[in-house]
Protein backbone atom coordinates (compact mmCIF):
# COMPACT_ATOMS: atom_id res chain seq x y z
CA UNK A 1 0.00 0.00 0.00
CA UNK A 2 2.82 2.15 0.24
CA UNK A 3 3.09 5.38 -2.14
CA UNK A 4 5.10 6.46 -4.83
CA UNK A 5 8.26 8.64 -3.99
CA UNK A 6 9.65 11.43 -5.89
CA UNK A 7 11.90 9.53 -8.15
CA UNK A 8 9.65 7.06 -9.28
CA UNK A 9 7.64 6.61 -12.56
CA UNK A 10 4.95 8.88 -12.93
CA UNK A 11 1.86 6.79 -11.85
CA UNK A 12 -1.74 6.70 -13.38
CA UNK A 13 -3.79 10.01 -12.35
CA UNK A 14 -6.90 8.37 -11.86
CA UNK A 15 -7.97 6.25 -9.47
CA UNK A 16 -7.62 2.51 -10.07
CA UNK A 17 -10.88 1.69 -8.56
CA UNK A 18 -12.49 3.52 -11.52
CA UNK A 19 -10.98 1.63 -14.26
CA UNK A 20 -13.76 -0.38 -14.94
CA UNK A 21 -16.02 2.96 -15.11
CA UNK A 22 -13.05 4.72 -17.35
CA UNK A 23 -12.90 1.63 -20.05
CA UNK A 24 -16.81 1.60 -20.35
CA UNK A 25 -16.47 5.49 -21.16
CA UNK A 26 -14.02 5.15 -23.69
CA UNK A 27 -15.23 2.51 -25.61
CA UNK A 28 -18.72 4.37 -26.73
CA UNK A 29 -16.04 7.42 -27.60
CA UNK A 30 -13.56 5.62 -29.76
CA UNK A 31 -17.24 4.13 -31.35
CA UNK A 32 -18.36 7.27 -32.20
CA UNK A 33 -14.74 8.67 -33.71
CA UNK A 34 -15.15 5.45 -35.86
CA UNK A 35 -19.03 6.84 -36.67
CA UNK A 36 -17.96 10.30 -37.68
CA UNK A 37 -14.56 8.65 -39.84
CA UNK A 38 -17.56 6.15 -41.96
CA UNK A 39 -20.64 8.82 -41.50
CA UNK A 40 -18.84 12.48 -41.61
CA UNK A 41 -22.02 14.97 -40.78
CA UNK A 42 -23.31 16.85 -38.18
CA UNK A 43 -25.62 14.14 -36.66
CA UNK A 44 -22.17 11.78 -36.19
CA UNK A 45 -20.06 15.23 -34.56
CA UNK A 46 -23.38 15.89 -32.52
CA UNK A 47 -22.97 12.34 -30.83
CA UNK A 48 -19.44 11.93 -30.62
CA UNK A 49 -19.47 15.36 -28.66
CA UNK A 50 -21.79 14.00 -26.23
CA UNK A 51 -19.83 10.67 -25.97
CA UNK A 52 -16.64 12.44 -25.09
CA UNK A 53 -18.79 14.86 -22.50
CA UNK A 54 -19.15 11.98 -20.75
CA UNK A 55 -16.02 9.99 -20.76
CA UNK A 56 -14.74 13.52 -19.68
CA UNK A 57 -17.03 13.64 -16.71
CA UNK A 58 -16.05 10.60 -15.71
CA UNK A 59 -12.23 11.25 -15.79
CA UNK A 60 -13.25 14.23 -13.65
CA UNK A 61 -14.60 12.09 -10.93
CA UNK A 62 -12.35 9.24 -10.68
CA UNK A 63 -9.51 12.19 -11.02
CA UNK A 64 -6.96 10.79 -7.93
CA UNK A 65 -4.49 14.13 -7.52
CA UNK A 66 -1.05 13.67 -5.75
CA UNK A 67 -1.37 15.43 -2.52
CA UNK A 68 1.43 16.66 0.25
CA UNK A 69 0.30 15.61 3.64
CA UNK A 70 1.85 17.77 6.59
CA UNK A 71 3.95 16.34 9.32
CA UNK A 72 1.96 13.96 10.90
CA UNK A 73 2.93 15.15 14.86
CA UNK A 74 -0.21 13.87 16.97
CA UNK A 75 -2.54 15.31 14.46
CA UNK A 76 -6.06 13.65 12.53
CA UNK A 77 -5.77 14.17 8.92
CA UNK A 78 -8.96 14.26 7.07
CA UNK A 79 -9.74 11.25 4.81
CA UNK A 80 -11.49 12.96 2.22
CA UNK A 81 -12.21 16.07 0.09
CA UNK A 82 -15.47 17.62 0.89
CA UNK A 83 -17.36 19.87 3.18
CA UNK A 84 -17.74 19.10 7.35
CA UNK A 85 -21.32 17.91 7.89
CA UNK A 86 -20.86 18.20 12.10
CA UNK A 87 -18.93 17.83 14.63
CA UNK A 88 -20.12 15.79 17.80
CA UNK A 89 -19.50 13.93 20.13
CA UNK A 90 -20.67 10.16 20.43
CA UNK A 91 -20.70 6.72 21.68
CA UNK A 92 -18.67 4.41 19.58
CA UNK A 93 -18.45 0.79 20.86
CA UNK A 94 -17.58 -1.30 17.79
CA UNK A 95 -13.60 0.21 17.66
CA UNK A 96 -12.83 3.31 19.74
CA UNK A 97 -14.93 1.38 22.39
CA UNK A 98 -16.92 4.35 24.56
CA UNK A 99 -17.60 8.15 23.63
CA UNK A 100 -14.96 9.76 20.98
CA UNK A 101 -15.54 12.77 18.75
CA UNK A 102 -16.92 12.52 15.55
CA UNK A 103 -16.09 14.51 12.26
CA UNK A 104 -18.89 13.80 8.80
CA UNK A 105 -17.54 15.20 5.47
CA UNK A 106 -19.65 15.20 2.75
CA UNK A 107 -18.30 14.86 -0.63
CA UNK A 108 -20.09 16.23 -3.87
CA UNK A 109 -19.95 14.65 -7.52
CA UNK A 110 -17.29 17.38 -7.89
CA UNK A 111 -14.90 16.65 -5.12
CA UNK A 112 -12.30 14.06 -5.37
CA UNK A 113 -13.57 10.61 -4.42
CA UNK A 114 -9.98 9.15 -3.15
CA UNK A 115 -10.01 8.24 0.75
CA UNK A 116 -6.59 8.75 2.67
CA UNK A 117 -5.47 7.40 5.94
CA UNK A 118 -6.07 9.66 8.64
CA UNK A 119 -3.16 8.58 10.76
CA UNK A 120 -0.71 6.62 10.10
CA UNK A 121 -0.66 2.93 12.03
CA UNK A 122 -1.56 -0.08 11.82
CA UNK A 123 -5.34 -2.05 10.33
CA UNK A 124 -7.22 -4.19 12.90
CA UNK A 125 -10.56 -3.65 11.51
CA UNK A 126 -11.69 -3.43 7.72
CA UNK A 127 -15.57 -4.53 7.85
CA UNK A 128 -17.98 -4.06 5.22
CA UNK A 129 -21.86 -3.39 6.27
CA UNK A 130 -24.76 -3.76 3.65
CA UNK A 131 -27.38 -1.29 4.03
CA UNK A 132 -29.68 1.36 2.17
CA UNK A 133 -29.03 4.25 0.17
CA UNK A 134 -30.24 7.26 1.86
CA UNK A 135 -29.04 10.62 0.55
CA UNK A 136 -25.33 10.60 1.95
CA UNK A 137 -26.07 14.32 4.01
CA UNK A 138 -29.05 12.95 5.94
CA UNK A 139 -28.45 11.42 9.72
CA UNK A 140 -29.85 8.19 9.51
CA UNK A 141 -27.33 7.25 6.50
CA UNK A 142 -24.40 7.10 9.12
CA UNK A 143 -26.32 3.53 10.32
CA UNK A 144 -28.28 2.67 8.05
CA UNK A 145 -26.48 3.40 4.76
CA UNK A 146 -24.41 0.86 3.15
CA UNK A 147 -21.13 1.29 4.29
CA UNK A 148 -17.41 0.26 5.01
CA UNK A 149 -15.35 0.29 8.66
CA UNK A 150 -12.00 1.43 8.84
CA UNK A 151 -9.80 1.07 12.12
CA UNK A 152 -6.43 1.91 12.59
CA UNK A 153 -4.17 1.94 15.92
CA UNK A 154 -1.68 4.66 16.51
CA UNK A 155 0.43 4.15 19.57
CA UNK A 156 -2.23 3.48 22.29
CA UNK A 157 -5.00 5.98 20.22
CA UNK A 158 -8.04 4.05 18.21
CA UNK A 159 -8.92 5.68 15.06
CA UNK A 160 -12.12 4.46 12.90
CA UNK A 161 -13.05 5.79 9.47
CA UNK A 162 -16.69 4.80 8.45
CA UNK A 163 -17.20 5.09 4.45
CA UNK A 164 -20.64 5.19 3.98
CA UNK A 165 -22.50 4.84 0.43
CA UNK A 166 -25.02 7.80 -0.38
CA UNK A 167 -28.04 7.96 -2.89
CA UNK A 168 -25.70 7.60 -5.98
CA UNK A 169 -22.48 5.68 -4.08
CA UNK A 170 -23.66 2.16 -4.97
CA UNK A 171 -20.12 1.18 -3.85
CA UNK A 172 -17.48 1.60 -1.32
CA UNK A 173 -14.15 -0.01 -2.51
CA UNK A 174 -11.47 -0.38 0.24
CA UNK A 175 -7.91 -1.88 -0.50
CA UNK A 176 -6.75 -1.74 3.31
CA UNK A 177 -6.58 -5.13 5.15
CA UNK A 178 -6.09 -5.77 8.21
CA UNK A 179 -2.08 -6.08 9.42
CA UNK A 180 -1.30 -3.61 6.83
CA UNK A 181 1.07 -0.29 8.08
CA UNK A 182 -0.46 2.90 6.66
CA UNK A 183 0.86 6.21 6.39
CA UNK A 184 -0.84 9.68 7.11
CA UNK A 185 -2.14 10.46 3.76
CA UNK A 186 -1.79 7.30 2.06
CA UNK A 187 -4.63 6.15 -0.18
CA UNK A 188 -6.78 3.83 1.28
CA UNK A 189 -9.99 3.84 -0.46
CA UNK A 190 -12.70 5.19 -2.74
CA UNK A 191 -16.48 5.77 -2.92
CA UNK A 192 -18.43 6.17 -6.39
CA UNK A 193 -20.71 9.09 -7.01
CA UNK A 194 -21.52 11.42 -4.23
CA UNK A 195 -21.03 10.02 -0.55
CA UNK A 196 -19.91 11.10 3.08
CA UNK A 197 -16.72 9.88 4.98
CA UNK A 198 -16.78 10.16 9.21
CA UNK A 199 -13.92 9.89 11.52
CA UNK A 200 -14.05 8.92 15.03
CA UNK A 201 -11.42 9.26 17.90
CA UNK A 202 -11.03 9.43 21.18
CA UNK A 203 -11.78 12.91 23.35
CA UNK A 204 -8.58 13.75 24.14
CA UNK A 205 -8.40 15.32 20.55
CA UNK A 206 -9.58 18.40 20.24
CA UNK A 207 -11.62 19.41 16.59
CA UNK A 208 -9.72 21.63 14.32
CA UNK A 209 -12.61 22.09 11.55
CA UNK A 210 -16.28 23.83 12.29
CA UNK A 211 -19.07 22.58 10.00
CA UNK A 212 -19.08 24.37 6.59
CA UNK A 213 -15.61 24.07 6.44
CA UNK A 214 -13.92 22.96 3.10
CA UNK A 215 -10.98 20.40 3.82
CA UNK A 216 -8.55 18.39 1.67
CA UNK A 217 -7.72 14.52 2.21
CA UNK A 218 -4.78 13.79 3.80
CA UNK A 219 -4.07 17.47 3.85
CA UNK A 220 -6.84 19.35 6.30
CA UNK A 221 -6.00 18.79 10.02
CA UNK A 222 -9.57 17.19 11.09
CA UNK A 223 -7.98 17.22 15.16
CA UNK A 224 -4.98 16.91 17.08
CA UNK A 225 -4.43 15.47 20.47
CA UNK A 226 -4.32 18.04 23.60
CA UNK A 227 -1.71 18.25 25.22
CA UNK A 228 -2.00 17.48 28.71
CA UNK A 229 -1.97 20.21 31.24
CA UNK A 230 0.98 19.09 33.53
CA UNK A 231 3.02 19.19 30.19
CA UNK A 232 2.93 22.68 29.08
CA UNK A 233 3.31 23.76 33.37
CA UNK A 234 6.26 20.97 33.50
CA UNK A 235 7.90 22.83 30.06
CA UNK A 236 7.57 26.62 31.42
CA UNK A 237 8.46 25.48 34.78
CA UNK A 238 11.66 23.81 33.04
CA UNK A 239 12.47 26.91 31.00
CA UNK A 240 12.47 29.45 33.71
CA UNK A 241 15.49 27.53 35.27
Amino acid sequence: MGEQGPGSVARWPFAPGGRVEILLATVPVLAGLLGILLWPGPPSLLVFLLLGLLWGLVLFFFRDPERLSPAEGDAVLSPADGRVLFVGEVDEPRFVKGRARRVGVFLSLLDVHVNRSPVSGTVELVEHRPGAFHQAFRPEASEHNEHNLLGIVREDDRILVRQIAGILARRVVCTARPGDHVKAGERFGLIKFGSRVETYFPLHYEVCVRPQDRVLGGVTILAARARAPDAGRSERQGGAR
